[in-house]
């Protein structure tokens, strides 16, 4: 289907598109029983690169303002009450959603060293129970322990998240960490196992990432700035004050993150720091937690690596004159002269990266995303033609095998595999109509079991189909679509649809199972996810393509998948729904504005709708790191002005527009709470129509919405209720 033009930013006004204006009654209407709130208009001008941008809503900014949190509040009423004729239909999904969930529910066992660990979930609690039982040769106790309970520490909490969660090497002690108003800073706690009690130690203010010293007498750390950027290291001697805390490394550079963790043998703590685009990574060696770190190699702007400690299997530790095992080496995935990544070993303390030997050479259109690191393999998932693949690869002699998926659309990775000297791999598996399995692939008869799979009540795969579609971008690229749906539903257009997308950060959206949306299949729904560049699904260039000066193709790609869902008669214009989080919130606020007729309805959640305030903004969480992905509207008159074209808050106008659920969470780290606040507020000022317009904002949670799975089946089911009122 010839693709419309669009003059500016404006509105494409081609035939079809002028059909789908007449009128704007037809998309979904609200009857609101009450006026819609009217955030006032404070004038404000931004003045970059000589020129001058409006912000009227700016002082939506201050949370310290009772203004705002009032009108925070006074658009929460309001939504409930537009979304109170979708109660019913909320309630009917909510009740769906919690039938295919089991009473009780144990997650596949992980060995652990003498222990299997596992969760145990439970259908009217919230959180899970972590427990383990005694494991060995010939041995399956029945005998449980508790190791975490997170019911009972929820209590008195409107939001509580486990964060950290790591055992200490002689089992005795469990690190976690706890998170209780949803803004991704934690408190870490010590627990001794034998006692089912905390020690006195606790340490304030941590970011995601702990990892244990080999004499489980140790554990390391990352702390955030005030930008909520984990950029220091430090180490707690178990027993002691944290006021005692020991500063190991501290990363200067705004846009580097800084993280740690153990290498699967556990003989090395790895410090990783890491921008969008180049990273290095520093080792400490495990049983001397007091050595300084040292770096694998020198960092260089644009190369990116990461490594795990390959310990030569059956060959004796001979001493080199820098103190290193001569056998032991470093696997390391790194983008070194390999656009789509290749994997190479290197003795330690060699750090001239011309001296690395391949083990998984690159090779062009297979982007090498992870590598789990064993005594005797490595294990490489890998991406090609837009589908995750494993491959293993026998560290003595080079020899691969291939793990065969038995589906032509799929999600597969790697799972929990602490154990370094493991004759299996642990993996799962899933797809649009296959619940969830974990599987062990034996490494050397290369057969597969199935270790678990997630039992769906009621749920029948045959009465499904999935799909691999492919849609035809502007410029001829090729756009696959992962497509689920009933057998009944009729391919005729008259379905209502929902297509989902993302397409930023290299992130790739699998093409994975959800019992949720079985609730949108069951009425005749047809559900696509436009795999757009700008993610990661089809390689490095993939993501290249869609990013910076290129960020226009990831919307023009998902308007792309929009029109040939409509064009093959899954749907019409009319019956397509948007849904979006995060960046992918941007990216419902640009194809919203650029081709506002396109879609009937659009969930945009914790969206990323005021990109220029932002990015222009490097106190701001995140902000500074962000410059790699977004461009760095401050420095350069380009980016700015790039940016400034397709940021949705910038770019609402005065004609008609889908309807709207927006989300936001007040605590949210991520993307403030304002900018979809903003975004709201200047649509019910600008659009021209009676359309659904919502906003509801998370009073106590952050980016990821109500901590318990209750409350977010409730949310997720009043997002799909609005979409069934919407598309109906």
């Amino acid at each position: 289907m010839p693709r419309p033009t669009f003059d500016g930013l404006g509105v494409s006004t081609s035939p079809r598109e002028t059909a789908q204006m007449e009128p704007s009654q037809t998309t979904a209407q609200s009857a609101a029983p009450i006026a819609a709130p009217i955030a006032a208009k404070h004038p404000f001008k931004h003045v970059a690169h000589g020129t001058e941008r409006s912000d009227d809503y700016r002082w939506l900014q201050d949370r310290n303002d009772p203004a705002v949190i009032e009108y925070l509040l006074e658009e929460n009423r309001y939504a409930d009450a537009l979304l109170a004729e979708t109660i019913a239909e909320r309630d009917a999904i909510f009740g769906e959603i919690e039938s295919r969930v089991l009473p009780v529910a144990d997650s596949a066992p992980v060995r652990k060293g003498p222990w299997e660990y596992f969760e145990r979930s439970f259908s009217d609690q919230p959180y899970v129970k972590h427990l383990r039982r005694p494991w060995g040769p010939g041995i399956r106790s029945a005998v449980e322990e508790v190791v975490l309970d997170e019911n009972a520490l929820a209590v008195g909490h409107d939001f509580f998240e486990v964060g950290s969660y790591e055992i200490s090497p002689d089992h005795r002690l469990l690190a976690y960490a706890l998170d209780t108003n949803g803004g991704e800073v934690y408190e870490l706690r010590i627990r001794n196992l034998e006692t089912s009690e905390d020690l006195a130690d606790e340490i304030p203010n941590l970011y995601y990432g702990v990892a244990w010293s080999k004499d489980s007498r140790s554990i390391f750390y990352t702390r955030p700035d005030e930008a909520v950027r984990p950029y220091q290291v430090w180490r707690h001697q178990i027993g002691t004050p944290s006021t005692e805390d020991k500063l190991i490394f501290e990363e200067p550079d705004e846009s580097f993150f800084v993280s740690v963790y153990e290498s699967r043998s556990g003989d090395y703590i790895l410090i990783g720091t890491g921008s969008r685009i180049t990273s290095d990574v520093r080792y400490i060696p495990s049983d001397t937690p007091e050595a300084a770190p040292r770096l694998v190699a020198q960092r260089r702007h644009g190369i990116e690596y990461e490594v795990d400690h390959l310990r030569a299997a059956n060959s004796a530790s001979v001493e080199r004159t820098d103190g290193e095992p001569a056998n032991d080496q470093w696997a390391i995935l790194t983008n070194d002269n390999a656009l789509d990544f290749r994997v190479a070993t290197a003795a330690i303390g060699d750090s001239e990266p011309e001296r690395w030997r391949d083990l998984a050479p690159h090779r062009m259109g297979t982007r090498i995303a992870e590598m789990d690191v064993f005594e005797k393999h490595v294990v490489v998932s890998e991406r090609r033609d837009g589908l995750e693949h494993l491959r293993v690869i026998r560290v003595a002699d080079g020899n691969e095998q291939a793990i065969q998926m038995p589906d032509p659309v799929y999600t597969v990775a790697t799972g929990a595999n602490p154990e370094y000297s493991s004759e299996t791999l642990r993996y799962s598996y899933a797809s649009p109509t296959q619940p969830p399995q974990d599987l062990d692939y034996n490494f050397e008869s290369g057969s597969t079991s199935i270790v678990k799979e997630t039992e769906i009540p009621g749920f029948n795969k045959d009465q499904y189909i999935c799909e691999r579609s492919w849609a035809s971008a502007d410029d001829g690229t090729q756009i696959p679509i992962s497509i689920v749906y009933k057998m009944t539903t009729p391919l005729d257009g008259t379905a209502p649809c929902l297509l989902y997308g993302y397409g930023s950060y290299e992130i790739c959206i699998e093409p994975s199972f959800s019992s949720a949306r079985l609730s949108l299949l069951d009425r005749g729904f047809v559900y696509a996810i436009a795999h757009i560049r700008g993610g990661g699904e089809m390689g490095r260039s993939w993501y290249e393509q869609g990013r910076l000066l290129q960020k226009r193709n990831t919307f023009t790609d998902f308007i792309s998948c929009a029109e040939y869902l409509c064009s093959e008669n899954y749907t019409s214009a009319m019956r397509l729904g948007a849904r979006g989080r995060s960046a992918g919130g941007l990216l419902m606020g640009a194809v919203s504005n650029l081709a506002p007729h396109a879609f009937r309805a659009i969930s945009a959640e914790v969206p990323f709708v005021d990109c220029v305030s932002t990015m222009s903004d490097p106190a701001l969480p995140l902000t500074v790191g962000e410059w790699e992905e977004w461009g760095n509207p401050i420095e350069s008159r380009a980016d700015y002005e790039y940016m400034l074209s397709y940021s949705p808050y910038d770019n609402v106008e005065n004609h008609p527009y889908p309807a709207m659920f927006v989300a936001a969470g007040l605590n949210d780290p991520r993307v403030m709470y304002w900018e979809p606040a903003k975004w709201v507020a200047k649509h019910r000022a600008l659009r021209s129509d009676t359309n659904l317009l919502i906003l509801r904002t998370e009073m106590g949670s952050g980016h990821g919405g109500p901590s318990g799975r209750q409350d977010a089946w409730r949310e997720e089911a009043a997002v799909l209720a609005f979409f069934v009122h919407a598309l109906s």
